[in-house]
């Protein structure tokens, strides 16, 4: 369990996330602008939560920034470079426009 006390799979805000890799909330916001894949759910009042998979990323960009020695732009080429090697499925795309679904209809119901 993160030192949050929150379960592994559990959301997390920034503030949470921020502490819990040791960097400040504004470096997350600035890491949404130039890494695409990093999406955390915005409800209303745009309060971000990190879900599982988010977190995983942050952790990455993290250590590959700080531990590796990447670049902003060396991350980002990284990325998108695994991006293009996974094959998208008939069936990935109809989770993903599930999961698209789900998350409008859940912000439009905090509205």
């Amino acid at each position: 369990m993160p030192a949050s006390g929150k379960a592994a799979g559990a959301l997390r805000t920034i503030g949470e996330l921020a502490e819990e890799i040791g960097r400040p909330q504004h470096v997350l916001r600035y890491w949404e602008t130039k890494f695409p894949q990093l999406r955390p759910l915005q409800r209303a009042g745009r309060r971000r939560y990190y879900r599982f998979e988010d977190v995983a990323l942050v952790r990455r960009i993290h250590g590959l920034l700080s531990q590796e020695g990447y670049t902003i732009r060396g991350v980002q080429k990284l990325l998108a470079a695994e991006r293009g090697n996974k094959r998208s499925t008939p069936q990935t795309a109809a989770l993903t426009e599930i999961r698209d679904r789900l998350v409008a209809a859940l912000d439009q119901d905090a509205a």
